[in-house]
């Protein structure tokens, strides 16, 4: 093999292809959203059509095969190949024109469904078919699995919205469909390969015509109907083929009018059977959209993300969230409110707030990632993702499905496009056992013939890719799957394009991914949330690949890193896919390609709130970066910033000096330089009096609280502890210090000294632990180190009964603000206030306290989504600059240029630090700008 990767590799350079064949990139290509892993052998980025044709090229004269790729979202394996595979997402991503007037738009194959919608929307229309990973799936991809979304009861598939396509086949040869100005479909260029379909079709007439297109959602297999001689439309029939008749190079969509007004009504019921059951009625109202859930998924949700995260939902244990839309504000009013009042659901609630409707649908968005922790607790995996049968039966499949489920002891959470009936579901297949793969086998061939013998599509939108393929006998006769071979034959007769799918199938159980147990020693964090085991952390990534997309306009901050470079290794699943090899013994620890791709995460922890599956790679990233240099020796940055805490103490001794000492030219230069800090950054200057020797706690009789003066503040910011001290005597407390000069650790644990964090942890849970005893609050000021009490505490100190009982006592001031009975905050009416939450404030502990204190006190704040870039040692150190800069520019400087007059509200010592490097501006915490002595002057107008 790596003689033939060699060679490969050779052979696509020589073609002038950018190519990547290294360890770290073939990982994260080796996995999309699906169970399976396959390693390719290259990953080629094409940046036009003639490098494609010259990959196909190369995949000719070596006899390797090619798969295309758009976003890697693919749940059915469609987007893993063992050859070379073609990453259209990084370069041929363009939406080359749109035409407002005929409503078309010509796009590359990697272009992003929201990048599309962005450039339709001025115009008010869009493309229709939006799948739940709209922000970040490929039109390509969409084409290939003939992918619907929620809204396809008004918009139809994506077969049903493409104009026409541009493609090149396995033989190289320039294929192009669409229609003529009557819509009669026409066909350019593949002769030898459309008479040799025509030939295959006149042998099975009568199967094409009697076995295909029964219902909507009827995806598996080839939509032969399409190749009928009498209607023999090429680009329906190529729609949903998943990339192994031809690669598509560009397509033409059609493109709908945007309706301006929708209402949601959600319909609650007893549970999903009788969901089921009852959409097909509502479906006769005439909705753009009824989608269902589970509330087994709605209680994962509450777990993970708390009871605020749903916003008040009808009464019952299932919902259909129904969509209606159109012009008229009164009419689409009044057929949501004819629906909610047609008593077919025992609670219903009509939702005309726009703000709540996108709060309903982004849990719909989120099912896939949220179901992959099954109501047991366990890890649910797909395979059996998205089958289909007739609507009208759906209720009756939901309760056979849910029986078979139970028989096999396994748990699931069902949602999906009920309108359609379309089921989505994740299992917690077990496949950490060592009969794991044969239960999945015996599990999915008895799902199949439950599907097969209610009419349905093992596939409802997301193709069979590697995990239905080889079901499709429960489905089709043989004289079908005859057909399939045929048409495969015609087009693709050396079997080079993604091979392994639909026809002659590679086993079901086959390459699965996390089969087997992969125990990692010696691990210095607990990960509690997952039985210890960092194997099972690492595979929460399903690949749905939230974090390769702009999640800024949902409030989120994944994933920054992304967003800069749009690298696949510097997304949270780039990430994931590199350490899943790591736990599988594919790679070391030390490997470059482990480096590489955790170099650049900030460990904003944006993830660990925004993943819907729960990752958390800043905890992971601390853990590679312990494992590798445990006992070794470390980049200069881990003694100096990694420990900056320790020389801030100094420093403060004599801050003068220290000062003084960074500011000499050379001096100063080489200090930097031997710090690991980055030249183009300002370091800030030491407090002429450090916080803690300035502060005398005051007798009185006010409610004690203890305040964690953390090392930031103390040295560099004691104006901050300052007002904290002012505005909780203020609320009624006396804040005293903790008995010892404490320390939470926060900067060894980023840079993986986790030994050391953990003694300094240790020493920190017994200087509170009294305290915490007496249940008096403990209130942080900085909340990095107010999220590591919180939160990575219990990573350290798993089972140590002082350290949960300290994490339980730990406040934000917001927290405590909100929970003290008569506190009432200043009146701020007229500031206008741009807020960037810290990222660890966003992930961990949470804002929403924050933003309804400032609500509160009548102060027009913008709440700024994503992190600041500096992120506290990552934006100063070298080789770090361009991409915090980058980070930085995505929303924080944008928001702060727009108003320059406005407060900028930033608890985190390294947003200050970032505004102040970046724009040399003032920004306050939140103590400040409650502080009772002061009042900020930034006024509306």
């Amino acid at each position: 093999m790596p003689e033939l990767t060699t060679d490969v590799t050779r052979a696509l350079v020589g073609a002038g292809l950018e190519v990547r064949a290294d360890a770290g990139t073939r990982s994260m290509y080796a996995s999309d959203a699906s169970l399976y892993r396959i390693l390719p052998l290259a990953v080629v980025r094409p940046r036009s059509v003639d490098e494609v044709a010259a990959a196909l090229s190369v995949a000719r004269e070596t006899g390797v095969p090619i798969t295309a790729r758009g976003g890697g979202t693919s749940v059915a394996g469609n987007a893993v190949g063992r050859g070379v595979v073609l990453d259209f997402s990084r370069h041929m991503n363009r939406v080359l024109s749109l035409d407002p007037e005929t409503r078309t738009a010509v796009v590359e194959p990697g272009t992003v469904h929201a990048v599309l919608q962005k450039a339709a929307a001025p115009h008010g229309i869009r493309f229709g078919p939006d799948p739940s990973t709209h922000p970040r799936c490929t039109i390509g991809g969409m084409i290939g699995n003939n992918a619907c979304g929620s809204r396809s009861l008004a918009y139809g598939r994506t077969s049903d919205n493409v104009a026409g396509l541009e493609l090149l086949t396995a033989a190289g040869e320039q294929l192009t469909t669409g229609y003529d100005p009557s819509g009669v479909p026409l066909t350019r260029g593949g002769a030898d390969e459309l008479s040799g379909v025509r030939t295959v079709m006149a042998r099975h007439l009568s199967t094409a015509r009697t076995e295909f297109d029964r219902f909507g959602r009827q995806v598996s297999g080839y939509a032969a109907h399409h190749l009928l001689p009498e209607r023999f439309d090429l680009t329906q029939a190529l729609v949903g083929s998943e990339g192994t008749l031809g690669v598509i190079t560009g397509a033409t969509v059609k493109l709908v009018v945007d309706a301006p007004v929708r209402v949601v009504v959600v319909l609650g019921f007893p549970d999903i059977v009788a969901a089921g059951q009852a959409a097909p009625a509502v479906v006769a109202h005439g909705p753009t959209s009824c989608e269902g859930l589970d509330s087994r998924l709605i209680d994962v949700l509450r777990a993970r993300r708390g009871p605020d995260a749903i916003p008040p939902l009808p009464s019952g244990r299932a919902w259909l969230f129904v969509e209606f839309a159109g012009e008229d504000v009164e009419e689409v009013v009044g057929r949501a409110r004819r629906l909610a009042g047609d008593g077919l659901a025992g609670d219903a609630e009509v939702v005309v707030d726009p703000a709540v409707q996108a709060r309903l649908w982004r849990i719909r968005e989120d099912g896939a990632g949220l179901a992959g922790r099954a109501p047991s607790g366990k890890p649910a995996w797909p395979g059996w993702e998205d089958a289909a049968v007739p609507p009208a039966r759906l209720g009756e499949y939901l309760a056979a499905f849910d029986d078979l489920v139970s028989a096999y002891g396994m748990t699931s959470a069902p949602f999906g496009h009920f309108g359609d009936g379309c089921m989505h579901v994740r299992l917690d297949l077990p496949l950490d056992q060592p009969d794991g793969t044969k239960v999945m086998r015996e599990f999915l061939t008895e799902s199949a013939m439950l599907v097969g013998g209610f009419g349905g599509s093992l596939s409802g939108e997301h193709g069979d890719g590697r995990a239905r393929s080889e079901l499709l006998p429960h489905m089709y006769s043989a004289d079908a799957l005859a057909l399939f071979a045929g048409i495969k034959h015609a087009f693709d007769p050396e079997n080079l394009l993604n091979p392994g799918v639909l026809v002659d199938p590679d086993p079901l159980d086959a390459d699965v991914r996390p089969v087997g147990h992969f125990p990692v020693r010696n691990l210095a964090m607990a990960y509690p949330h997952d039985g210890g085991d960092l194997a099972q952390a690492v595979h929460r990534c399903t690949g749905v690949g939230k974090c390769r997309a702009d999640n800024s306009a949902a409030g989120g901050v994944m994933c920054p890193s992304y967003l800069a470079t749009r690298e696949e290794k510097d997304s949270t699943r780039g990430r994931a896919r590199v350490l899943q090899e790591v736990v599988r013994g594919e790679l070391p620890w030390s490997d470059p390609a482990v480096h590489d791709a955790m170099d650049l995460c900030l460990s904003c922890k944006g993830c660990a709130s925004d993943c819907p599956t729960g990752i958390d790679m800043a905890t992971y990233k601390s853990e590679a970066l312990h494992q590798t240099y445990r006992r070794r020796l470390r980049p200069r940055s881990h003694y100096t910033l990694g420990r900056l805490p320790m020389w801030a103490r100094l420093g403060g001794r004599v801050p003068w000096l220290a000062n003084r000492a960074l500011t000499l030219p050379l001096v100063g230069s080489v200090s930097l330089w031997l710090a690991g800090v980055d030249r183009r950054r300002s370091i800030p200057a030491f407090a002429r009096r450090p916080f803690r020797r300035t502060f005398r706690p005051a007798v009185s009789d006010l409610k004690p609280v203890v305040l964690f003066a953390d090392s930031f503040t103390d040295a560099f910011s004691p104006e901050v502890a300052e007002s904290t001290v002012r505005v909780l005597r203020d609320a009624g407390y006396e804040p005293r210090l903790p008995s010892d000069s404490v320390c939470c650790g926060l900067t060894w644990i980023t840079t993986g000294q986790l030994d050391s964090a953990r003694s300094i942890l240790r020493r920190t849970v017994a200087a509170l632990a009294q305290d915490a005893r007496a249940g008096v609050p403990i209130v942080g000021i900085e909340p990095s180190c107010t999220a590591v009490l919180r939160s990575d505490v219990h990573e350290l100190l798993p089972g140590n009964e002082d350290a949960a009982l300290v994490a339980s006592r730990v406040r934000t001031l917001a927290e405590l603000l909100a929970e003290t009975p008569g506190w009432t905050g200043p009146d701020l009416r007229g500031t206008m206030v741009v807020a960037q939450p810290h990222c660890h404030h966003h992930a961990v502990l949470g804002w929403k306290t924050d933003a309804d204190l400032l609500a509160a006190t009548g102060a027009t704040v913008e709440t700024l989504a994503g992190c600041c870039g500096l992120a506290g040692n990552f934006g100063v150190e070298i080789g770090h600059y361009d991409v915090s800069l980058a980070v930085a520019g995505q929303n924080l400087l944008p928001a702060i240029d727009a108003d320059p007059d406005a407060v900028v509200l930033a608890d985190g010592f390294s947003c200050r630090t970032q505004v102040a490097d970046l724009r040399g501006r003032d920004s306050l915490h939140l103590a400040q700008l409650l502080d009772p002595t002061r009042r900020p002057v930034a006024r509306e107008g």
